[in-house]
């Protein structure tokens, strides 16, 4: 069947539509009219609340009125949100939702506030005014110079006293060099010997070497060469000491000592720029400290009325007097060998020292701690507690009991190197009489030995050093009152025909 098609009617498409711009420019624009209408319908709503509630606050004001203008209602509560006073009726409409208060709860509230303020405002006031006046009284320039000087004269005392112990080194110094020099010229005397010796000894050689008598040179070998054996082993192991090795020492004692006192300088004046921040600090802390100062002192006090505290102050003012009592503070000491002099003989368990017999002696090994030309000894111990006390038993006519600084010269010919010859040591010395030696000065003593067995009895902090013959009570001798600032060393000096032991005073004590 054929296809009917109707020409004009085929391949045609749907038409396009046309917008309508002024349409949409209406609509547009009556929808920007209406926001802006609303926008300011909302405003002026706003600003007549406002111009209400100022209406109600300003008309209060210049009137003088109590009463709400616009409500005739009482001006009784107070909005703390908008800080505004208002009546009823406004809190009702347009305060919903803040907090409301009364007026007069309101005022008592702000009157406390004022109240604090003034005395808030008083007190800094007085203080700054206190403050001012204070300030006023300050003479900075006369208070600077004052310190000035006060810091000067600290300093200048530190620098005397540098002073004093450099012309005591270099009065060591010229000790050690009195005695190097004399140690040199007695070298170069023995030396010389030993040389003449060896040229002589080596010209028998040459003529032995020499001879044609083969007889002679038999005969004369054999002792010729154990004599030369013995003075080679003799030049082999002899010891010779170094005569500049004391002035090495000092040199590097005193190098140590400056590097110490650089540091310990650079740190404490380091440490001196912020004394017056923390100054600052304490001050005003001051009042809470002198609180805990008082209640510690107060705390301090209360114990000291009881048993203990009563026992304890007791107990440090009384001073022992009868031999029991002295042993309460015995201490036990014993005899250091590498001090002792090549003379002296240290035996019984580094208890006893005694003169070493011509026929036992023996070239001793030159320790750095010995002492080369005085007969004496120290002991190991440095006494530096509160109370100490020791005795010995002296055999001989001529000892001295003494107590040294560690650091006291031990290789001088001079005083120096003596007990009670310097500055470092304090003695005894017990021969006919007795006396007392410190920086060489003697002080004889009245007192005669009568007993073989000594005590002493030292007070290290308080500074005192006192001796006593022992027997069934005790026999004061001297007591010596001097400022000890380093450990002390029990020594001795042994005459002839002297022993010296340390008594053992734990079985006494028993």
């Amino acid at each position: 069947m054929a296809e009917l098609r109707i020409p004009g009617r085929m391949n045609r498409s749907r038409p396009q539509l046309i917008r309508n711009t002024t349409l949409a420019d209406f609509e547009r624009d009556t929808a920007r009219r209406d926001a802006a209408s609303e926008k300011r319908k909302h405003s002026e709503a706003s600003k007549q609340a406002l111009k209400r509630a100022r209406s109600c606050t300003e008309t209060r004001t210049s009137s003088g009125s109590t009463l709400c203008v616009r409500h005739s209602s009482p001006l009784d509560i107070y909005c703390c949100t908008d800080e505004q006073i208002i009546c009823a009726l406004c809190a009702q409409a347009e305060h919903s939702g803040h907090t409301i208060g009364s007026v007069r709860e309101e005022r008592r509230r702000k009157q406390e506030e004022l109240k604090n303020m003034q005395t808030k405002s008083k007190q800094i006031l007085q203080k700054q005014e206190k403050k001012w006046e204070n300030m006023g009284k300050i003479q900075i320039q006369e208070e600077a110079r004052e310190t000035q000087d006060y810091c000067e004269s600290v300093l200048a005392g530190v620098i005397d006293s540098l002073q004093r112990h450099y012309m005591s080194l270099r009065e060591l110094i010229r000790g050690h060099e009195e005695e190097a020099a004399a140690q040199v010229e007695i070298s170069l005397q023995t030396l010389q010997v030993k040389m003449q010796e060896m040229r002589k000894r080596y010209a028998e050689l040459n003529r032995l070497t020499q001879t044609d008598s083969d007889v002679h040179f038999l005969q004369k070998w054999p002792s010729l060469r154990r004599l030369c054996e013995k003075e080679h082993l003799q030049l082999v192991h002899e010891v010779s000491e170094d005569p500049l090795l004391p002035f090495k020492f000092i040199e590097r004692a005193v190098e140590q000592l400056g590097k110490q006192l650089e540091k310990f300088c650079d740190k404490e004046f380091a440490s001196i720029s912020q004394t017056a921040d923390i100054g600052e600090q304490q001050e005003s802390e001051g009042e809470t400290e002198e609180d805990d100062m008082q209640q510690r002192w107060e705390a301090s006090t209360s114990q000291s009325h009881g048993l203990s505290g009563v026992n304890t102050l007791t107990e440090q003012n009384v001073e022992p007097k009868t031999r029991a009592e002295f042993l309460e503070y015995a201490c036990g000491l014993s005899l250091d060998p590498t001090t002792a002099h090549e003379d002296l003989v240290i035996c019984e368990g580094n208890k006893v020292v005694s003169l070493s017999p011509l026929q036992y002696k023996s070239q001793a090994i030159r320790h750095p701690e010995r002492f080369n030309h005085r007969r004496q000894v120290l002991c190991r111990e440095g006494l530096q507690a509160e109370r100490c006390y020791y005795e010995i038993e002296v055999e001989g006519d001529k000892a001295e009991i003494a107590l040294a600084y560690k650091g006291m010269d031990r290789k001088s010919r001079t005083a120096l190197s003596a007990f009670g010859g310097n500055a470092k040591s304090w003695s005894l010395d017990r021969s006919t009489n007795y006396s007392v030696s410190h920086r060489a000065d003697s002080i004889q003593l009245t007192t005669y030995p009568s007993q073989r067995r000594l005590g002493v009895y030292l007070k290290f902090k308080e500074g005192t050093l006192s001796f006593y013959e022992v027997s069934d009570s005790m026999t004061f001798l001297y007591k010596i009152e001097a400022k000890f600032t380093e450990p002390l060393y029990p020594g001795f000096w042994l005459g002839e025909k002297c022993r010296i032991r340390i008594c053992d005073l734990k079985q006494d004590r028993l």
